[in-house]
């Protein structure tokens, strides 16, 4: 047999077990060519980037970092997360001469790391082995005072070609900035495309972006265009190379958060995890394509489904950023906010700004539309107190599984399984670790039923300010369908 058909049959298996890589996508093994049903297996290497923390001398960023037990790995890997080089800095590949930021130890507890200051530099992360199958790391920093004061929260990303983030804004009191982190060792070239109101704002230096390997590089959206815009999208495309990308938003009066890219463009979307005592909501969608976007507009509470008086619906023009003030529609009880076509489904991104407090003591977070719980998902950085989550089942009942893990200095882990009824939000009391020290993760699982979407809300008070954000639950791709193929000698005979 010819031993580069062999190579081909058996690389196909090693490559589709790595993620962060390369976007991984279900694969069909329901035809009647497919020899095996594809077998479930762990990936075995994840990579993570996550953005410069801060530029204000008053920031205090704690990095937390877990992965979850998950059968089927080995024993061996590694997890770590090491210094990129700066804006305007010397580029090199770190981990030659840079000491790990963080290090994991062994999977089914979190390890912190903190840092003080501007000067903190993007990290860039990669896990292999027993680590890398549900590998979650989060950025929390908290402000003091300033423009963006209060608490900032990110996931690190995996690195991608293509990112859109509804909600960003170039209004006189708003001072943004997209971050983009390379991992790589060749340069990424980067466009950035930004949606107002009336369709794409003229840009001067959005196009043929370079961000240098190893590296993090802060755009001001401001110096992008000299539009002042309340509302717009912004659209990250890769043209060679790849990056993380997330945005983010200060606000002089209403404090300030990372706002995460929405899930891809799809007819239907889901933000979940509303506060209860949010005093404002701000919906933000975009249609990327050629076609209007027409939504019902659906809150599902801890009762049942419900639509906003006066907001039914919503029309996104074709190329063009909608936005809705919803105004204090909890009412005092969490909930999520759901979209989906009235007739004709068109693709769209959307995202929440959320508002709590009154006054000099407001804050912000940001909601974007996210993929499902599915299999397994993580939130990191949960506290004893201060901590929410929020689990909706927009369609169909769901039962899901909440794990909390051991502490950062100590713990036992503890479980709980719960019923989310189709139509509604539930604010769950999560397990905590009993004999907790330090901080823990959250881990949600899909028992049956579905699909279930999730959000985690932190909050701390400083200054008599309530600091909080939020974070949504994603799938973590931990595990990867690999087809087992039969080789087919067929194929040398033509």
């Amino acid at each position: 047999m010819n031993r580069t058909t062999l190579s081909l049959i058996a690389g196909t298996g090693a490559l589709a077990v790595i993620t962060g890589i390369a976007t991984l996508t279900s694969q069909d093994v329901s035809g009647a060519d497919t020899a095996k049903a594809a077998a479930e297996l762990p990936v075995e290497r994840t990579s993570l980037v996550c953005p410069a923390p801060s530029s204000s001398d008053l920031a205090e960023t704690t990095y937390t970092s877990f992965t979850p037990v998950t059968k089927g790995t080995g024993s061996d890997g590694k997890a770590e997360l090491l210094p990129g080089k700066g804006k305007g800095g010397k580029a090199g590949k770190p981990g030659k001469t840079d000491k790990p930021v963080l290090q994991v130890k062994e999977p089914g507890a979190p390890v912190t790391g903190d840092v003080s200051g501007a000067d903190s530099p993007a990290l860039i992360g990669t896990a292999d082995g027993k680590f890398a199958p549900g590998w979650t790391v989060q950025e929390t920093t908290e402000v003091a005072a300033g423009t963006g004061r209060g608490m900032q929260g990110v996931n690190c990303t995996a690195p991608d070609t293509e990112f859109w983030f509804p909600g960003a804004s170039t209004a006189a009191d708003r001072t943004d900035y997209v971050h983009l982190t390379n991992p790589d060792d060749s340069a990424a070239v980067v466009d950035i495309e930004l949606y107002g109101k009336d369709g794409a704002l003229e840009t001067t230096v959005g196009e043929g972006i370079t961000v240098q390997p190893h590296s993090g590089e802060p755009i001001l959206l401001s110096t992008l265009t000299s539009e002042k815009q309340d509302n717009m999208t912004v659209h990250v495309s890769v043209r060679s190379g790849r990056v993380g990308a997330s945005v983010q938003a200060l606000d002089d009066k209403l404090g300030g958060d990372w706002l995460a890219a929405s899930v891809d463009p799809a007819g239907s979307l889901v933000m979940p995890g509303i506060p209860k005592d949010a005093t404002s909501v701000r919906l933000v969608a975009f249609a990327p394509g050629e076609a209007d976007a027409d939504l019902k507009v659906r809150l599902a509470s801890p009762s049942g489904s419900i639509t906003p008086a006066g907001n039914e619906t919503l029309h996104v023009r074709a190329g063009m950023t909608s936005a809705v003030d919803l105004g204090d529609v909890m009412r005092g009880e969490a909930g999520s906010l759901v979209l989906t076509p009235t007739d004709r489904s068109v693709p769209v991104v959307a995202a929440l700004r959320v508002v709590r407090g009154k006054g000099a003591k407001q804050e912000t977070a940001f909601i974007p539309a996210t993929r499902p719980v599915g299999a397994r998902a993580t939130a990191v950085d949960n506290r004893e107190k201060g901590t929410t989550l929020s689990v909706t089942a927009p369609s169909g009942t769901a039962k899901v599984r909440v794990t909390a893990s051991a502490g950062s200095e100590g713990g036992t882990a503890a479980s709980k399984t719960y019923t989310i009824k189709s139509g509604t939000t539930q604010e769950i009391e999560a397990p905590v670790p009993s004999g907790l020290k330090g901080t823990y993760a959250l881990t949600v699982e899909t028992v049956s039923g579905g699909p279930a979407y999730a959000s985690r809300t932190l909050t701390a008070t400083e200054e008599g300010v309530s600091g909080f954000t939020v974070q949504t639950l994603p799938d973590d791709r931990g595990m990867v369908a690999v087809p087992e193929a039969d080789e087919d000698l067929s194929v040398l005979q033509k």
